[in-house]
């Protein structure tokens, strides 16, 4: 039996704009994370990138919390633990650094105990750590994903679109926890909120399985989040303008924030978007990084090494 195992997890956006703790996607931005068992009950941690000055070793770190989760249930025996995080995705960004710990544990416990587990029980497992599937979902399963849940649990439709997009992550030096992203919104809103998003959900879906991405710009609308998280990340509303001035079909802030997000016909020249859009940010104070990132087929999965 192998006792020692990489996984890479990507990055995922959620929500999609409309699509309020439901739709994710997944995207070419990857963690790493190594986990080997070790002969005595100790838990250890290396994080090269991303978190390195933050993160912990323990049974609060999601990635120990979730790798056990699954070995506990599994084979039952205490062991000791290393984990060395390679981390691209910045934290707090809205990126889902926080899935790609919670699906790397659950998929290397997984496949280091023979691989007993359904995807659907990982995804499951993955929603009672987080809480709601919409990033975890993604990361596991790779592409786009419709998450729903119900008394049996949380369960993803997983699509890939009909033509190829690019996705433009402008990344502002402020982070912004999720807790406080999710503060900022009511707990009622009006009807015709309501009818609105659902209208753009179901516009976004159907614009990508059919290729008819000329109806993105109006899909990418939003009216239960974001309006009331744009003032939480400043220059938000600059950003968007730029993004479509600049050819974009429209942007979007990408899950709880701070990390703005364009969608961009591959034939666009992604460079000039990008510029755009940092450069925006920078003339409200905001120093920021952009990623031109495709769609992530696979979701998480072992990595092999050469």
């Amino acid at each position: 039996m192998k006792n020692k195992i990489t996984v890479i997890v990507p990055a995922t956006s959620a929500n999609c704009g409309p699509g309020y703790d439901s739709l994710g996607l997944a995207c070419n931005l990857y963690n790493d994370f190594t986990f080997e068992i070790l002969d005595t009950p100790v838990f250890a941690l290396e994080v090269i990138g991303e978190g390195e000055d933050r993160l912990r070793a323990g049974g609060r770190n999601l990635a120990f919390l979730s790798f056990l989760k699954v070995w506990n249930e599994v084979r039952g025996t205490r062991i000791g633990l290393k984990v060395t995080m390679q981390n691209r995705i910045p934290l707090s960004r809205g990126l889902g650094s926080s899935s790609t710990a919670i699906v790397a544990g659950l998929v290397a416990a997984n496949l280091l105990t023979g691989s007993t587990l359904t995807k659907e029980r990982l995804l499951n497992y993955a929603t009672e750590i987080e809480g709601h599937p919409d990033n975890v979902a993604p990361a596991l399963l790779g592409g786009i994903t419709i998450s729903y849940m119900d008394r049996s649990g949380a369960h993803s439709l997983r699509f890939l679109p009909q033509k190829e997009l690019r996705f433009i992550a402008v990344v502002p030096d402020q982070p912004l926890s999720t807790h406080k992203a999710r503060q900022a919104i009511p707990q009622h809103i009006p009807h015709q909120d309501a009818v609105f998003n659902a209208s753009r959900t179901a516009l976004y879906v159907g614009a990508l399985m059919s290729g008819n991405y000329q109806y993105l710009n109006a899909a990418l609308e939003d009216r239960l989040h974001q309006p009331y998280r744009i003032p939480l990340i400043t220059g938000t509303e600059a950003v968007f303008e730029a993004a479509k001035a600049n050819g974009a079909y429209g942007a979007i802030i990408s899950g709880a924030g701070s990390t703005l997000m364009a969608y961009v016909d591959p034939e666009k020249d992604c460079d000039i978007i990008a510029a755009a859009m940092t450069d925006a940010f920078e003339k409200y104070g905001q120093r920021s990084t952009a990623h031109i990132l495709k769609l992530d087929f696979n979701g998480a999965r072992e990595k092999e090494h050469s």
